[in-house]
């Protein structure tokens, strides 16, 4: 789950990306954040809250402002540089969240979406989850201007999908938990 490490605990927004950690952990996801503020402290204490089977990971970055991860992580990696930080969040995920964010969140959203483009990873959704029209008015631009333009094929735009709620992104992700789960556990080599 990508999101800005401004946003506070009283907003809205906090409570949404809290809420779809929990129950993404309910159903044993476990949950990948920066490990810093704001709505990846509220993704990584709904992970924390939501169930004993999953994990709450985070991959924190040195930063001036960001001087420590957030308190409800199993699993912390830290990164001196986002480009290994970045390159260890495509290899631990299968799907990629993205909450409404400043420049580093549409960093970790445009790389997610070049590398499927390119076929440098396997197969994920990138959904993108809140922010009142934000994401649509986003992907106008990129309709109106780079697509229409031929810089990028159609095709790409298939990897990109809008939830309007938590339901949408759980709808989204509950046959590919399934499934992920259903091969974790033929593989005996392979932890759940």
């Amino acid at each position: 789950i990508f999101g800005s490490a401004r946003l506070k605990p009283d907003t809205p927004l906090y409570k949404e990306v809290y809420d779809l950690a929990f129950q993404l952990a309910m159903r044993n996801a476990d949950i990948v954040t920066g490990g810093g503020p704001g709505l990846m402290d509220a993704a990584n204490k709904g992970a924390k809250d939501g169930g004993k089977k999953s994990r709450s990971i985070g991959l924190s970055i040195e930063l001036p402002y960001e001087t420590d991860a957030n308190s409800h992580l199993d699993v912390k990696r830290n990164h001196k540089r986002f480009s290994s930080r970045l390159d260890e969040f495509m290899r631990i995920s299968h799907a990629v969240v993205v909450t409404p964010g400043g420049i580093g969140t549409l960093l970790e959203m445009f790389y997610t979406w070049q590398l499927l483009q390119v076929k440098h990873i396997k197969s994920r959704p990138i959904l993108l989850l809140g922010g009142d029209g934000m994401w649509n008015e986003l992907l106008d631009w990129i309709k109106k201007w780079p697509l229409n333009m031929e810089l990028m094929s159609p095709e790409d735009m298939s990897h990109i999908t809008i939830c309007k709620s938590i339901e949408d992104v759980i709808h989204n992700l509950d046959p590919k938990i399934r499934a992920f789960r259903e091969k974790a556990s033929q593989d005996p080599k392979k932890p759940l």
